[in-house]
């Protein structure tokens, strides 16, 4: 399957919105499952878009910024990951694998730009110290536009110029590449998942965790939305009863402020 200027067009439009997103984090919609839909949906294949999201969406999942380090680019792998399904038929979990050189393409980029920045920071303290706004204003969306101009153009590139050349080198990969590629792609989620238990997993999430073990283990289901609602179960048990405690917590430190007025008027 080959990309068509006006699809190329496409993703280049929606990888600046997607990487403005991403710079701005706002709506997330720079998640590799998100941006693996869109991209399908351009390219007229949703359910491979889907497909491929939601396994890179597993290997990205424990993968997120802190401080200044900057993990691989979601939006890239994203978008790639499904551009080299479609382009060349090769399975999600190859696809998978073959996107990251595209995703660490995008994080030296960000990383180079975050650099860069820091040369518009001297103007924008000036600026603060004489509450000049409209600088600061400009400086931001400068910034901005540098950075959501640069994902359209490596969409555009990678996902239409470069599609031939693409092609060409996977299928003259030898097979055992190609298997250990799907294999690799395999194994990708589960150290995406581990990443994020590690951060995540507390002693009180620990029941949830079995819980859900036990029901995607042995629960005969046809797929995992049981699996999901029982998620959203816990979730919403957990948002109720913390917000209870608040309330209590809040209702008892009242009582306790109204019981000292009265000592005091005593």
């Amino acid at each position: 399957m080959e990309i068509t200027l006006f699809q190329g067009l496409l993703l280049a439009i929606m990888a600046i919105i997607v990487g403005l997103d991403f710079f701005l984090e706002a709506f997330f919609l720079f998640r590799p499952l998100i941006v693996s839909t869109l991209t399908g949906l351009i390219l007229g294949d949703l359910t491979l878009g889907l497909k491929v999201g939601a396994l890179i969406e597993l290997a990205f999942a424990g993968l997120t910024p802190a401080g200044g380090t900057q993990p691989p680019n979601p939006v890239m792998a994203g978008l790639m990951g499904t551009v080299l399904a479609y382009t060349t038929g090769c399975t999600p979990e190859q696809a998978l694998a073959l996107s990251l050189p595209f995703s660490f393409l995008g994080q030296y980029i960000i990383l180079f730009y975050y650099s860069a920045f820091s040369f518009f920071m001297g103007k924008a303290d000036k600026a603060a110290q004489e509450a000049d706004t409209t600088t600061i204003r400009n400086i931001n969306l400068l910034c901005m536009l540098i950075v959501s101009v640069t994902y359209g153009v490596l969409a555009f590139l990678c996902s239409y110029v470069a599609q031939g050349p693409m092609q060409a080198f996977v299928e003259w990969l030898p097979a055992v590449i190609t298997h250990g590629l799907e294999v690799a792609g395999g194994i990708l989620p589960a150290v995406g998942f581990g990443m994020l238990l590690r951060v995540m997993m507390k002693g009180k999430y620990i029941p949830y965790f079995i819980a859900g073990f036990l029901m995607a283990c042995y629960c005969e289901m046809s797929n995992l939305l049981p699996v999901a609602l029982l998620g959203l179960v816990f979730a919403l048990i957990d948002y109720f009863g913390a917000k209870q405690r608040q309330e209590e917590i809040k209702a008892a430190m009242e009582e306790g402020s109204l019981g000292g007025g009265q000592d005091v008027g005593i």
